[in-house]
Order: structure tokens, then C-alpha cells, then sequence
């Protein structure tokens, strides 16, 4: 029974997903590369997140207070746009202005994760266990989304282990360094201009931004400006800084689309992989991942 729920639940979305797709590439495509240098260079004005995030609350006169009144609706259900791969992707071989610019150090660290994913060798120290992705990782997975906004903060939440974003934009700052300590989400704080949220997140815990992807330090803050540019569709543009791992800051930016659902019939679900016991993996000594007790019953096999 547990098994065909669950087989049930992925083809759902594997066809809902099928229709997003469709319906992405019938709109406009990503940023244009004037847009995305303007971006970059914007980051690389600034020696930190914190500068960057305190330089854009001067110029917005320390934001706008959200009321009742004055809320910009984002509610509905979200899907991340995906144009044929995460937007956290290297692509250095191609010098692309929004790959990252990485120590020595951590090329090497990235290009054995690399080999060895190739060969086989992968075991994801989050998601494999069935733990939170963690940001800045969490831009990037897939289900659904919603974004709540309230005057005093907004949540930015996900379907994958119900992991929601807390962005506090009632005027306090971060905890004093002595109360810090590295989260899976870090700690963001962020103010409203003009209908964007900007936002800035410290308290990082060291991780990676996706399977063989680089890693980032517990040094490492981020800001992010959302908006929403049309009903149907919100963008992130997103600065990471990183002294351990990044030569200068990293821009990138996601799109995420808002998911048709006239009769109401998606909803956002509490989703871990242990609910599935076929789920439960382990890693191997080369530092692979296998399955622990991956069973299937007859009747499995006959659908």
C-alpha cells in the first residue's frame, strides 16, 4: 500500500511537471546577458553580502513597512523553472558571467566530487539521509512552493521535509555573534522596496549547492531581491558571498512560475522520503549510495 501511494504521488507530479515544462517554453526566456553583467557587477562593487544588503536599504531609505493594505499577493502554489539544469551549475568550461569563480582549493575539491559522481561514486550527506537540502541549496529543488507575506515577515516555504525560510522584515537585525551558530536556512532578515523583498541570510552551515556541485563554507552570506514581474511569475536575483571558497561573489538568478490549479486540487504536503521504507540508504565504503532493504512485492512488479 505504502508503495503504490507513493508510486501514485510521483507520477502525479511527474505529469504536473510535464505541463509546467510545456508551459514555460511558451514564455519569455531568462535574464539577457547585459542584464546579467549588470548584475555581476553590481556584486563585485561590494566587499560582502552585508555592504551590498546595507548599500540597497540607503538607496530604498531603509524600506518601505508592509500593512494590510499595502501587501503584494503572492499566494498561489510555485514551481521552479528549470531551462535544462540548476541554476547553480559551473559551466566553467564555457567562462559563462554567471559561473562561479572558485579558489583553487575548492576546484579541486569539486572536480574529484565531479570524477567521482561520474564513476558512480555519489552519497549526498543531506537529502540521501532524508535531511533538509539547506540554502543557498534550496532555490534550486523542485516541488511545490508557497510564499507567505505578512507586515512583520514573510515565509518562503517548500514541499521537500516542509522546510520553511523565515525572512524577518519587521525592522530587527540579525542575533549578536555571540548567540550565532550555523543553521540549515542561516538566519535572513530583509526589507520591502517598492514591491521587492530584499534579503540577507548569515548563520549558514558548510555544505554543498547540490550533487556534485561546490561546496560553500560557514562564512559564506547571501542577498537576494525578489519580485514579482508578472501574475504568473517571480524572479530571485541572488549574490553569494563566500571568502573560503569564492574569489568574488556569485551571481545567479532563479525564476519560479506559478503552478495552474483552477479546482484547487494540488495542495502544499508535508513530504520526507522515510515515509517509504525503500527509501532507506546507506553509504558504502567507496562512498557510494545503496539502498538498505530495497524490496518491491509482486504485485509492484506487475504495475
Amino acid at each position: 500500500m505504502t508503495n503504490r501511494i507513493h508510486n501514485s504521488r510521483i507520477g502525479r507530479w511527474a505529469a504536473l511537471m510535464l505541463g509546467i515544462g510545456a508551459l514555460a517554453a511558451g514564455v519569455a526566456a531568462a535574464q539577457t546577458a547585459e542584464e546579467t553583467q549588470r548584475n555581476v557587477e553590481l556584486g563585485l562593487q561590494y566587499d560582502s553580502a552585508w555592504a551590498l544588503y546595507a548599500s540597497l536599504k540607503e538607496q530604498a531609505g531603509g524600506g518601505q513597512p508592509l500593512t494590510w493594505r499595502n501587501m503584494p499577493d503572492w499566494s498561489g502554489l510555485w514551481t521552479r523553472w528549470t531551462p535544462g539544469g540548476n541554476a547553480f551549475d559551473l559551466q566553467r568550461q564555457q567562462g559563462a558571467s554567471t559561473s562561479a569563480k572558485l579558489r583553487p582549493e575548492a576546484i579541486a575539491v569539486h572536480d574529484a566530487a565531479v570524477r567521482e559522481t561520474a564513476a558512480g561514486i555519489l552519497y549526498d550527506e543531506a537529502l540521501s539521509q532524508c535531511g533538509p537540502p539547506g540554502y543557498p541549496r534550496w532555490l534550486g529543488i523542485p516541488f511545490l512552493r508557497e510564499f507567505i507575506v505578512r507586515p512583520e515577515q514573510t515565509w518562503l516555504s517548500s514541499e521537500t521535509v516542509n522546510n520553511v525560510r523565515r525572512i524577518y522584515t519587521d525592522g530587527r537585525g540579525h542575533p549578536p555573534e555571540i548567540e550565532r551558530y550555523p543553521l540549515y536556512y542561516g538566519d535572513s532578515i530583509g526589507f520591502w522596496d517598492d514591491g521587492r523583498l530584499i534579503i540577507h541570510t548569515n548563520q549558514l552551515r558548510a555544505s554543498t549547492y547540490g550533487r556534485a556541485h561546490p561546496e560553500h563554507s560557514e562564512q559564506t552570506e547571501t542577498v537576494e531581491i525578489w519580485r514579482k514581474v508578472a501574475d504568473d511569475r517571480i524572479i530571485a536575483d541572488v549574490w553569494v558571498y563566500d571568502p573560503v571558497n569564492l574569489l568574488e561573489p556569485w551571481y545567479v538568478q532563479f525564476r519560479y512560475d506559478k503552478t495552474p490549479n483552477p479546482d484547487y486540487s494540488l495542495r502544499m504536503r508535508y513530504w520526507h522520503c522515510s515515509e517509504n521504507p525503500n527509501n532507506a540508504v546507506f553509504e558504502t565504503s567507496e562512498g557510494s549510495t545503496q539502498y538498505t532493504d530495497f524490496t518491491f512485492t509482486s504485485e509492484d512488479d506487475r504495475e
